[in-house]
């Protein structure tokens, strides 16, 4: 063996030497810096986070996506087909009924407007003559009830004549759309206005088998957009499925006085399925899974109180609390997994 070799083979044993001695010092201090740890924990305890449990109103609620609508809405259709002389409204106008929405020409073909009032004179003088003449005793009853009864023709066609050039309001109400402008050519029974009465307001859903248990007549329900809510309730829920949807529909109305939301706004509906105030409510990650039941710790004096909790209905991540707290208990939210019965804790802040 060469001198070279010898001296880099000490040198090698000296490397390994002293990494056994570095491991060896790191792992004592490992052990005594655990004993420490362990030590400060059996004299201050360990380290919990707490809450006070306060009573505090809780609420289920089921959401659902729907469509608002007036709580009377009407569709106003094209009784004739021919050009729009004059629009009387513009959407989000307030109209009475028989207020008078849009007229067309009174020369229109379909109308025959000019005719049926021709007619209507014509039969109007005629009728007032064999009156005249039938108490006279000139006619017989027969021709008079003739006279009359082409008369009353006369007049209904004149009225008809009347309301298909001069298109009213069908109910009171905002005018919530206008499907046409003035010139425009539409065709008998073409979509001409909307009416809404917004005061109110309605929504349908469509609940599951489960939901249809859950949901019933005269539950709060709250429906919103952007910022914006009015406030309902529940006024039917159907007891058949429907077929096509294989969903149960219920419908809710909601005040709308204001007129916060308007008509065919798509709202997020929430129905208030259960309202418990003055609750205890803990949330699911601060309760223990005990056997077939559930527990939590509550500190006391220092030290963790192990107590069997009877849980009700849960909202999201909330949980009611029927039985084992009181209003006041110091509930170990953060450290309760490290805890058992009667341990020393250290509340940290």
């Amino acid at each position: 063996m060469t001198r070279k070799t010898l001296t880099a083979g000490i040198g090698l044993v000296l490397l390994l030497v002293l990494n056994l001695l570095i491991s060896t010092a790191c792992t004592e201090k490992k052990v005594e810096e655990s004993k420490n740890l362990e030590q400060i924990y059996k004299e201050e305890g360990l380290p919990v986070r707490v809450e006070t449990v306060k009573q505090e109103d809780f609420k289920v609620e089921i959401s659902f996506n729907s469509v608002l609508s007036g709580i009377k809405e009407s569709g106003v259709y094209a009784p004739i087909g021919d050009k729009i002389e004059k629009i009387h409204v513009k959407v989000g106008d307030y109209v009475k009924k028989d207020q008078i929405l849009l007229t067309f020409p009174t020369d229109s073909p379909s109308a025959q407007y000019n005719q049926a009032k021709v007619a209507f004179e014509n039969y109007k003088a005629a009728y007032k003559r064999i009156e005249k003449l039938y108490k006279s005793g000139g006619i017989s009853l027969q021709e008079r009830d003739n006279t009359r009864a082409a008369f009353q023709v006369a007049k209904a066609n004149w009225a008809a004549a009347r309301q298909s050039i001069k298109v009213k309001a069908p109910i009171n109400g905002y005018v919530t759309r206008v499907a046409v402008s003035e010139t425009d050519n539409v065709k008998k029974e073409n979509e001409l206005f909307i009416i809404s009465q917004t005061d109110r307001m309605k929504a349908k859903i469509w609940l599951s088998e489960e939901q249809i248990f859950e949901v019933k007549t005269g539950m709060p329900a709250t429906a919103s957009w952007k910022g914006y809510e009015i406030q309902g309730k529940v006024i039917q829920v159907d007891m058949g499925m429907n077929q096509y949807k294989k969903a149960f529909q219920a419908q809710v109305e909601f005040d709308n006085t204001d007129n916060l939301l308007k008509p065919g706004t798509t709202v997020e509906v929430k129905i208030a399925t259960h309202i418990q105030p003055g609750a205890l409510v803990v949330k699911r990650q601060h309760l223990i899974k005990d056997g077939e039941n559930f527990a939590v710790y509550v500190v006391n004096d220092s030290k963790a109180h192990k107590r069997e909790v009877k849980t009700g209905k849960q909202h999201v991540l909330d949980v009611e609390i029927l039985e084992g707290l009181t209003p006041g208990d110091q509930l170990v939210v953060e450290g309760q997994t490290l805890l058992t019965p009667d341990a020393k804790v250290k509340v940290i802040k």
